[in-house]
């Protein structure tokens, strides 16, 4: 296996991010007792996508360009 390098790992994170939960979304009725834990993973991720210089809210028009409406500002 071939090693990845650092900007391989940062696309596969926004790539995943992209298909997490937004916070607002978790509850308790739809996670059960494991919402608090996936809160805390999402808030990992914007964490560490935040401290590699990567703003979390502009992820997902980076990621699927095709889909994301242009901005309205």
């Amino acid at each position: 296996m071939t090693e990845v390098t650092r900007d391989e790992l940062l696309e596969a994170l926004k790539i995943a991010f992209c298909y997490m939960p937004k916070a607002i979304e978790v509850n308790k009725y739809e996670y059960g007792d494991r919402y608090q834990t996936v809160l805390d993973h999402i808030q990992t991720v914007r964490e560490t996508l935040l401290m590699s210089g990567i703003d979390p809210e502009e992820v997902y028009g980076e990621v699927n360009p095709d889909i994301t409406p242009n901005s309205s500002y």
